[in-house]
C-alpha cells in the first residue's frame, strides 16, 4: 500500500504548485481550451446526475480528473469528469452532493504542467483556480482551492454520509480492479482512501453513470454522426487501396491518415484492417503478436474494415468487407449476404421498450441453423458508443430514445476459411432508429463497386 500512499496527494489534488521564477508569458486557460458542448447541456447533466444519486438513496459524488500528464500523446480527460464539466483541468475533483443539492469544483491554483524551474521561458506557468475564466466556465455552485478537499472528505467520513465512486465497469456492485486500459483516476482514488480510511467502503457509482451516460443528447448524437461520417469517408478512400501486394499495415496507416484530413484527433482503438486467413480471427488474437498485424493481401482475399475514429471526445466504431479482387467469390458473396441479412433484421425492428434480449432473439432467428456456430458473438451483437468504443452501459434498461450504439455481426467460419463483418452505428429514436453510417454501402454488389472505385463520391 506504499505505492497508494504515495498516491494520494495526487489523486486528490491537494497539491498546488509555487510561480515559476524568470520569463513569463501570460497564458490564460481559456486560451487554448475550449467546451465541446454548451454551459446549460453540462448543467442538465451535472442535474441529472444529483437526481439520480437521490434516488438511488441520497449521498455525495466524488469524480477525480486526470492528472493531465502524457505519454508523447495528446492529453485526453478522464471521460466522467469531462461529462459533467466539460473542462480539461489535471488533478482536480468534482463533488456533487446530492443531499444539499450543490456541485463543487476543487481545482489547483496553478497548473502543475506549466512549470519548471530549470525552463521558465518554455514553461511560463498557468493560473486555474486563480483563473476568473476557469469559475465562469465550470458554472459550479462554487470553485474551491484543492488544498481544501482532504479537509472535505475527512468531514465526509467522520459524519458518516454515504460516499459514491465510479468503480469502473463492474455493474454488478464489484470494482473492476484491473481494467484492461489501467489504473483509472477512480480507482487510483478509491485505493488511495483505502489506504487513508481503511473502514470506509464507498458505493459503487458505476450503474449510476451507465445509465445517464447511455442517453445521449442531440448534441451528443450530432458529434457520434460526425465521427461517423469522417470515418466513413476514410473508409471509402482506403477501401479502394486493397490490392494484392499492399499490406494491412500500409491500409491502417492510410485510413488513420484519412481520418486525420477528416479532422479527427484521435482514434478509438487501432483500426482493425485484416485479410485473408488473418480475417477469421477476433483483433485480441491478431493483437497478441507484434508483427502478426501486417500481411500482405493476396489476389482471392477478403479485407475487413474494424475502424473509427474521434472528432470532439466523440467517437465512432463502423465495419464493412471488401473483395481484394474485383469479385468476391461465391463463398465470400453468401457470407456478406449473410451478416447483411442478420443486420437488416436487427435494424428493422429495434424500437424503444425492447430489450437487448429481445434483439439478441431476433438476430439468431435470422441465422440459419447451419451457420449458428460460426457467429462469434455471445452477446446482442453490438455495444453502446459515445465518448468511447465501449460507452458505460446498463444492458438490463429497455431501449431508449438517445441511445447510440453497434449494430455488428460476426462471421468466422474456419471450416471453410470464409469471414465477413459489417458495422452500423445506429441511434434509438422515439419511433425505430436511425442507421448513422447509412451512407456506407453495404450490399456486395455495392462493396465491390466502392473498392473498384465505380461508387458515388459520398
Amino acid at each position: 500500500m506504499r505505492r497508494w500512499r504515495s498516491l494520494l496527494p495526487v489523486v486528490i489534488a491537494i497539491v498546488g504548485s509555487s510561480p515559476a521564477a524568470g520569463q513569463r508569458r501570460p497564458e490564460r486557460f481559456d486560451g487554448w481550451t475550449r467546451m465541446t458542448f454548451s454551459q446549460a447541456e453540462y448543467r442538465d447533466r451535472r442535474r441529472r446526475l444529483l437526481d439520480a444519486v437521490t434516488a438511488d438513496g441520497g449521498g455525495v459524488f466524488l469524480m477525480p480528473s486526470a492528472s493531465g500528464l502524457t505519454g508523447g500523446d495528446t492529453f485526453r480527460q478522464n471521460e466522467n469528469f469531462l461529462y459533467f464539466t466539460g473542462l480539461e483541468l489535471p488533478r482536480s475533483m468534482l463533488v456533487v452532493d446530492a443531499d444539499r443539492r450543490t456541485v463543487t469544483l476543487y481545482v489547483p491554483p496553478r497548473d502543475p504542467r506549466w512549470e519548471s524551474s530549470t525552463r521558465p521561458n518554455d514553461f511560463p506557468g498557468r493560473d486555474l483556480g486563480l483563473d476568473s475564466a476557469v469559475v465562469r466556465m465550470a458554472a459550479a455552485d462554487s470553485v474551491l482551492p484543492s488544498e481544501r478537499l482532504a479537509g472535505r472528505i475527512d468531514e465526509l467520513v467522520r459524519s458518516g454520509r454515504r460516499l459514491i465512486v465510479d468503480q469502473g465497469s463492474g455493474l454488478d456492485g464489484r470494482p473492476q480492479l484491473i481494467p484492461e486500459e489501467g489504473i483509472t483516476p477512480e480507482l487510483e482514488m478509491v485505493l488511495a482512501l483505502a489506504n487513508r480510511y481503511p473502514d470506509l467502503h464507498p458505493a459503487n457509482g458505476s450503474r449510476l453513470i451507465a445509465r445517464l451516460r447511455m442517453v445521449k443528447s442531440p448534441a451528443e448524437i450530432a458529434a457520434i454522426e460526425r465521427a461517423v461520417l469522417a470515418a466513413a469517408s476514410a473508409m471509402r478512400q482506403v477501401a479502394r487501396r486493397a490490392r494484392p501486394g499492399v499490406t494491412e499495415r500500409a491500409l491502417i496507416g492510410a485510413f488513420e491518415a484519412a481520418c486525420r484530413r477528416e479532422g479527427a484527433v484521435r482514434f478509438p482503438f487501432t483500426p482493425i484492417i485484416k485479410s485473408g486467413p488473418n480475417a477469421l480471427w477476433p483483433w485480441r488474437i491478431l493483437a497478441s503478436h507484434y508483427d502478426r498485424r501486417n500481411r500482405a493481401l493476396a489476389a482471392g482475399d477478403i479485407v475487413i474494415f474494424d475502424v473509427g475514429c474521434e472528432l470532439d471526445y466523440y467517437v465512432s466504431d463502423i465495419g464493412r468487407t471488401f473483395p481484394v479482387g474485383a469479385r468476391f467469390s461465391p463463398g465470400q458473396r453468401r457470407a456478406v449476404e449473410l451478416v447483411t441479412a442478420v443486420s437488416d433484421s436487427i435494424l428493422k425492428v429495434i424500437r424503444p421498450g425492447m430489450t437487448l434480449a429481445d434483439v439478441q432473439r431476433v438476430a439468431f432467428a435470422a441465422i440459419p441453423p447451419a451457420e449458428r456456430r460460426y457467429m462469434q458473438t455471445g452477446s446482442y451483437f453490438g455495444h453502446h458508443i459515445g465518448m468511447s468504443s465501449g460507452d458505460p452501459a446498463d444492458l438490463s434498461v429497455a431501449l431508449a430514445p438517445g441511445m447510440v450504439f453497434t449494430v455488428e455481426p460476426w462471421y468466422y467460419n474456419h471450416d471453410s476459411g470464409v469471414a465477413a463483418f459489417v458495422e452500423d452505428n445506429v441511434v434509438v429514436t422515439t419511433d425505430g432508429l436511425t442507421v448513422l453510417s447509412r451512407r456506407l454501402p453495404r450490399s456486395p454488389g455495392e462493396l465491390e463497386a466502392l473498392h473498384a472505385g465505380r461508387a458515388k463520391p459520398d
